[in-house]
């Protein structure tokens, strides 16, 4: 009898050769389901109540070569990736991420030993903000993708918008900054060393827990850095209606951590600070003190909608765009 890892002769198996239901149930097969799953797979649909009756929801997709390399990336860290850049959009909205439903695309000749390694990736992160996996899909492609969909619950506190910063307020960051497009240097030219940078870029580190703690401390707005420092708070001045100054003192520190990293690439480390993305940090607005964790960086004024750094406009700072890089 076969596994699902090994045929007879000790030659891996692939997901051709092992066939799609049987690389579902892998999925899911002795996992343990949080409380809020009230049914899991094997019905056309899962059920997952919240207490809060309301359900955030966001979905990222992942592309092979564009988003990650299986050269650079062990497909357990794929999963990893895939999970917490999710849950890190739902930590922007001052939830807590309760459970997801994955569907991968694959090559048929993909070894079932990847596929086992990216699903415990995927129950890993999954695990550590205690949600679960309940359902997915999956069909035959030329190269990887992965499309997550993240559930999450309010815990009966209103939603931080991006739109809710007020004039006065101190905006402040919690995680950290250009360690991702730092590691993405490192890795594209090659250079060892830097592993927790180069680990960075592979699998980011969201400050789980932090969005709802901001949102418990009064946060007027938020958002979680995905394409950049700049370009994200850039969503939150259009959408507040407000000017957003950052302080480079106060981003000292996060220059500091690089500057090592720099010098080895030939580069500069503050486009990584204020531009880098994948770090999924999150940056707040704070009318009052930030919780632990948070450190402010900046600061809110009237004027119009726009990003300064020291009081001055940083052209060009685009940060990630998905048409485009």
């Amino acid at each position: 009898m076969l596994n699902h890892e090994f045929g007879a002769s000790g030659e891996s198996v692939t997901l051709e050769q092992l066939g799609e239901f049987a690389i579902i149930d892998r999925l899911v097969q002795g996992r343990r389901q949080p409380a809020v799953v009230a049914l899991g797979p094997g019905d056309d649909a899962a059920v997952v109540t919240s207490g809060d009756g309301r359900t955030v929801v966001s979905t990222d997709v992942l592309v092979q070569d564009r988003h990650f390399r299986l050269d650079w990336s062990a497909p357990h860290d794929v999963g990893r990736k895939a999970i917490a850049q999710n849950a890190a959009d739902i930590e922007a909205m001052g939830a807590r991420a309760t459970a997801f439903v994955v569907g991968l695309g694959a090559p048929g000749d993909t070894p079932m030993t990847q596929v086992n390694a990216l699903v415990d990736g995927l129950w890993d992160e999954a695990g550590r903000i205690g949600a679960g996996i309940v359902g997915g899909d999956l069909v035959s492609c030329p190269q990887w993708v992965l499309s997550v969909t993240v559930l999450g619950d309010l815990d009966g506190r209103a939603p931080v918008l991006r739109s809710g910063a007020k004039v006065g307020s101190m905006v402040a960051v919690a995680g950290v900054l250009g360690c991702s497009t730092a590691g993405y240097a490192l890795w594209h030219k090659g250079i060892d060393g830097f592993d927790e940078l180069r680990r960075r870029h592979v699998v980011p580190e969201p400050p789980y827990g932090g969005g709802a703690a901001a949102a418990a401390c009064g946060a007027q707005a938020m958002i979680d850095v995905s394409d950049g420092l700049i370009a994200d708070l850039r969503h939150v001045a259009r959408a507040s209606g407000v000017s957003i100054d950052l302080s480079t003192a106060a981003l000292a520190v996060d220059h500091a951590a690089l500057t090592a990293a720099a010098t080895a690439v030939g580069g500069d480390p503050w486009p990584w600070v204020l531009c880098g993305g994948e770090d999924h940090a999150l940056v707040a607005c704070f009318a009052g003190p930030t919780p632990a964790g948070w450190r402010i960086i900046g600061r809110v004024f009237d004027g119009p909608a726009r990003v300064l750094v020291d009081g001055h406009e940083c052209r060009g700072y685009a940060g990630w765009q998905s048409f485009g890089g």
